[in-house]
């Protein structure tokens, strides 16, 4: 059940979930399951195609440098597809994620994302394929490279086919989505938490924030919390739609091209889908998880020219009317998802450095499980939010966001 802006709210509830995001609905999603009394409150509009969890697609993929997060990746692949067969819905176009390499744009092509990312699906025996040469331009005629490689099971998420989803099932669930409701305080009440917005009062056993860039605002609003998460935001510094001319369609839609990426170069095209976005996309940005690396590509055009020359004839223009993407970058480049400190039945999740998308089944079972039964299945100490509390790093020495070790996947 959806509740406009200007409707008076006063409940109880089992779960309340701030920020209305893709990782909020699914910790909802997740919640409703079993309990009958969730609420979510947003601040703005769900499904806004400006917004950072919205838009046309994002990708899904594996191919992590760090295993933890390939190992995890692949989980929520699987929760997934889990979720398209209890919701009937096409969530995932499964076309595969392709990265590629060319020896005269970055030389040393054993040490470029591609082959290391390789490596580790390979070690976590997850299904790759390799091509190498005249096997590149033989299987992707419109690309120029010298190595690729497939990582099978990702592709391209379909992101109003998810939107419309998850509201259907929560719906269908009784869960009251709030939405142009601001939170303005969160004091304790017993055993319980009384949120204050601006259109009424709820009282929750159990408190979920996952409101982005507005996180520490809402974790400023609890009495005992220290926490502020240092997250910094970004975008590319381009993104633009490329319309191949009609006789050369065919061979840019899902399922013909996959993703493909070259993220020592900040380069990442999604297919054409058809029904959803009749353009090949393609986005340049500086990648958090990749050291600073000296290449001839620094602009779309110079990877068209250099590695995908069979988009040379197609029509161009800016990303003008989805969002682009925001990078919640994190101080130590890894997810913020537990307890928040000092308080007691409170959970956040926050920090998904551009990448998180794919992830959002996962986040919203993790979450789901800390807050309606204490714990979860899944070993997340790595992403413990109490990592930044500003005591802990001035008695403990060095903090994780000030170690380099920590910041290297």
């Amino acid at each position: 059940m959806s509740v406009r802006p200007g409707q008076a709210v006063e409940a109880e509830t089992d779960l309340l979930v701030v920020g209305g995001g893709v990782m909020g609905l699914f910790t909802a999603y997740h919640a409703s399951e079993r309990f009958g009394r969730v609420v979510v409150l947003e601040r703005g509009r769900i499904g806004d195609p400006m917004t950072a969890s919205f838009g046309r697609t994002r990708s899904f993929r594996n191919d992590y440098l760090d295993s933890t997060y390939a190992r995890l990746a692949h989980e929520a692949f699987r929760l997934w597809g889990a979720f398209e067969l209890r919701t009937a819905s096409r969530a995932l176009v499964r076309c595969g994620c392709l990265n590629i390499a060319k020896r005269s744009v970055t030389p040393n092509l054993v040490d470029t994302y591609a082959q290391l990312s390789f490596e580790t699906l390979t070690s976590l025996g997850l299904p790759t394929r390799s091509f190498e040469g005249a096997a590149v331009r033989d299987r992707f005629p419109d690309l120029d490279a010298d190595v690729a490689r497939l990582d099978v099971d990702a592709g391209v998420v379909d992101v109003r086919a998810v939107t419309d989803a998850l509201t259907r099932v929560l719906g269908e669930r009784g869960v009251r989505v709030l939405e142009g409701v601001e939170t303005i305080a969160i004091e304790g009440d017993g055993a319980a938490l009384a949120v204050r917005t601006d259109a009424g009062e709820i009282v929750t056993r159990s408190l979920v924030v996952t409101a982005g860039h507005g996180t520490n605002d809402v974790l400023s609003l609890l009495a005992d919390c220290a926490l502020q998460v240092p997250i910094t935001k970004d975008r590319p510094s381009e993104a633009k739609y490329f319309v191949p001319p009609a006789s050369a369609r065919d061979r840019f839609v899902a399922g013909a091209m996959p993703v493909i990426a070259y993220l020592d170069t900040g380069i990442y095209c999604h297919p054409i889908v058809d029904g959803l976005v009749d353009a090949v996309k393609i986005g340049y940005y500086d990648p958090p998880d990749m050291p600073a690396t000296s290449t001839a590509i620094d602009s779309i055009a110079g990877f068209v020219e250099q590695c995908m020359p069979g988009l040379a004839d197609a029509a161009v223009s800016d990303v003008e009317d989805v969002d682009q993407c925001h990078y919640d970058l994190v101080a130590d480049d890894d997810f913020v998802l537990g307890p928040i400190p000092d308080v007691a039945n409170a959970f956040v999740g926050v920090g998904w450095r551009g990448t998180g998308y794919k992830f959002a089944p996962w986040v919203g079972r993790v979450l789901a499980e800390l807050a309606l039964q204490g714990g979860t299945v899944y070993d997340i100490a790595r992403f413990d939010p109490a990592r930044f509390l500003a005591e802990r790093r001035t008695t403990d020495g060095a903090s994780v966001a000030a170690d380099p070790a920590a910041a290297s996947r």
